[in-house]
């Protein structure tokens, strides 16, 4: 076998040695440095004048170089000898000094670079605008009126699923039970003043945002405040896919040609709701405030003619059902609970204000309040207007056509124009009710994420100050939701609400707990919010019972797998943070000047891996490159190219018979790990960057997978020598 070349069989041998006393057989030599490996690197810093305040500036072992620093050239002019010094001040160069050792980068500094880049901004900028910069996050904020179109859309929106999700149940016992749609309507409206009320006094004892999970948290602990946060969680996915379904069955109830293209209308609309939401809260308000005022103003148009119409005698309002119902089953106390859980899907939506109150124009609790009183108004008169006219005209579900639709053609006498301005308002509210998920989802998963429950990542905002991250899972999550189920909201809404209404209990009991913390005499506001615990916590019971068959067991599995995922990611951070963090007794650690191996893995002798060589020669006298192949031939070729090319470096080359690339290399880094055990390995991966992106698809990308296996090894060192395209 040649020299330098090191068979798999060798390997085992090489491995199970253990000599001490022997210099070490791995191929890295040990003489004296390579000459020029370690000459005097240039003062990069030599031309930066001396400023009296590094005087006065405290220095640990050497001098501090300052980053408000000009940049000097010195340029030669058009005479001969004559010369001169250009300062480029820190402005010039996309930063603006801000204080001493202070630079804020300006908007410049983040413009691409490349021609792709460019193209890919301008798209991006055309999609969500240009960049908002930290400190313009106020202006960013809402006022009441535009709040009451993101953070209310999906209660609002509810008044057009409500009352049928309970007929539905309803009808399966016949025309005898069609008549209690109205107590149940009732009893919904009840509870949702009791929910309004208990909210409005947790926005002033929450001024900074008091959600369901801030609030039990706070107050019941750790767990508690997880499964409040699982719940609301689930129950955002849930409500874009819920509403995005009955806004296309509104659309198609409209247009019944669409009716073959209800999942890609459901999927395009979640897109769009996403692109509006990345380009910031007050632009969403902005874009989606309009449909939500048309629908509201249709739908009390449609209330108060509707009423109109029956007070003066309409002869088609007989209260009576209009359709042939065979009873399925018979009426019972069971039935009439069934009925009202999916009645109670109307009062979704109605946290939402609570959790987003960071988000209003000062002053923050007293706007958000005032927003909570107008969207319980507005949803208890729509909602029980709608209840009403269905009992009245006697409307019941239909496949192929939803209730409000039914209610509105015998309203006004038909499908003219004022049907098809109350359809495409509904159609669009129902839609635009996923946007209050997009305003509550990311915000509830930023503060997880700080409180060390998800990801670091869903903290980051974008460009336009929305939390992207959050944005995206929640646009992926709902999509998959929505294509399983097929957007068909009866199979959906058997999930809805049960996580709603968890979350309602929780937040309520702790508003109890932390009434009786606070100093002085809060008996009525805990007698409201006691009284709220029960209420809600009975309708999550009693949904979760009526409904666990239908869909609602799936809810109930994935919250404790939510709490579960939370804590295990807690206790992961938990632990780094005890790893890294620095205490009174830790010291400064010592500067390694230990032994330094620099492995260079190369493929072929050219410029990319000589450039990676000559950068290895600069860190250490002990340098090796390494060659895998599997084809001798080829290895004996590039033998002989290293004999004019090597510079002395040793090559060693790794047969690998089975074709492998990365098992050989890093048992042979495990070889020199353990003849010298005290080294720091450095592995530097040579890696060509072609001159245009869509190049990179024609290389093999073995340098991203070399770094890949590499990554993870400890003490070792894994860097990429770049070798860009336009430097040969």
């Amino acid at each position: 076998m040649a020299p330098g070349r090191i068979s798999v069989e060798a390997f085992t041998l090489l491995m199970t040695a253990n000599e001490p006393n022997v210099a070490p057989n791995d191929g890295v030599p040990t003489t004296e440095p390579i000459h020029g490996a370690h000459e005097q690197a240039p003062e990069v810093f030599a031309d930066i004048a001396h400023d009296p305040r590094d005087d006065a500036r405290p220095t640990i072992g050497r001098r501090v170089v300052k980053p408000d620093i000009d940049w000097r050239e010195e340029r030669r002019g058009t005479l001969p000898g004559n010369r001169y010094v250009r300062v480029l001040r820190s402005q010039e160069r996309g930063f603006t000094e801000v204080g001493p050792g202070t630079l804020r980068a300006g908007a410049s500094v983040t413009a691409p670079r490349t021609g792709a880049g460019r193209v890919a901004m301008g798209i991006k900028r055309a999609l969500i605008g240009r960049p908002i910069a930290s400190e313009n996050a106020i202006h960013e904020r809402l006022t009441k009126v535009k709040a009451l179109a993101i953070l209310s859309s999906d209660a609002l929106s509810s008044v057009a699923y409500g009352t049928e999700a309970s007929l539905g149940v309803l009808v399966v016992a016949g025309a005898a039970t069609f008549g209690y749609i109205l107590p149940i309507s009732y009893l919904i409206l009840g509870l949702l003043a009791l929910v309004a009320i208990s909210y409005r006094q947790t926005i002033f004892a929450y001024p900074n945002g008091g959600g369901s999970y801030i609030v039990a948290h706070e107050n019941l602990g750790v767990l508690p405040g997880l499964i409040a946060a699982a719940s609301l969680l689930v129950d955002y996915i849930l409500t874009v896919s819920v509403s995005i379904s009955a806004g296309v069955l509104a659309l198609v109830s409209a247009f019944p040609r669409l009716g073959g293209y209800v999942v890609p209308l459901g999927v395009l609309f979640i897109i769009l709701i996403m692109v509006g939401n990345l380009r910031g809260i007050r632009e969403s308000g902005t874009i989606f405030a309009a449909p939500t005022y048309v629908f509201i103003v249709s739908i009390l148009a449609l209330i108060g003619l509707g009423l109109f119409r029956v007070a003066t005698g309409d002869p088609a309002a007989t209260a009576t059902p209009r359709d042939h119902l065979d009873a399925i089953e018979g009426a019972s106390v069971l039935l009439f609970l069934r009925a009202f859980a999916s009645g109670c899907s109307a009062l979704t939506g109605v946290e939402a204000i609570s959790n987003g109150i960071p988000a209003f124009k000062k002053p923050e609790s007293r706007n958000a309040a005032v927003t909570l009183v107008w969207m319980a108004g507005l949803l208890g008169v729509m909602f029980m207007g709608v209840s009403f006219l269905a009992h009245q005209y006697g409307i019941t579900p239909r496949d192929s056509e939803s209730v409000v639709s039914q209610i509105t053609a015998q309203v006004f006498g038909g499908k003219g124009a004022p049907y098809f301005i109350i359809q495409i308002a509904t159609c669009l509210i129902l839609i635009l009710a996923a946007n209050t998920s997009y305003a509550d989802f990311p915000r509830l998963g930023s503060i997880l994420a700080r409180d060390g429950f998800l990801p670091k990542q869903f903290q980051f905002r974008g460009d336009r100050l929305a939390f992207t991250i959050g944005i995206a899972v929640l646009t992926v999550l709902s999509t998959a939701l929505y294509v399983v189920f097929g957007g068909q909201t009866d199979r959906l809404i058997p999930l809805y609400a049960v996580g709603v209404f968890v979350s309602f209990t929780l937040s309520q009991a702790g508003m109890v707990r932390h009434w009786q913390r606070e100093p002085g005499n809060h008996t009525r506001q805990m007698v409201i919010n006691g009284t709220g615990a029960v209420a809600t916590g009975v309708v999550a019971v009693i949904f979760g019972y009526t409904k666990f068959l239908y869909g609602a067991w799936l809810v109930i599995l994935i919250i404790p797998i939510i709490v579960l995922l939370c804590l295990g990611i807690s206790r992961h951070y938990r632990q780094v943070a005890a790893q890294v963090r620095l205490t009174d007794d830790d010291t400064l650690p010592p500067v390694r000047s230990g032994e330094q191996v620099v492995v260079v893995p190369i493929s072929h002798i050219d410029k990319v891996s000589l450039n990676a060589l000559v950068y290895a020669r600069s860190l250490s006298p002990q340098v090796v490159a390494v060659h895998v192949t599997d084809d001798a031939a080829e290895a004996a070729q590039l033998q002989e190219q290293w004999e004019r090319w090597g510079e002395g470096v040793n090559l060693v080359i790794l047969e690998s018979p089975y074709r492998s690339l990365t098992g050989p290399l890093l048992s042979y880094i495990d070889l020199v790990q353990r003849k010298r055990p005290k080294a720091m390995v450095t592995v530097l991966v040579p890696e060509y960057v072609p001159h245009h992106w869509w190049e990179q698809i024609l290389h093999s990308q073995t340098a991203l997978r070399l770094k890949a296996s590499l990554l993870f090894r400890p003490n070792t060192v894994v860097t990429s020598v770049p070798y860009h395209s336009k430097e040969g």
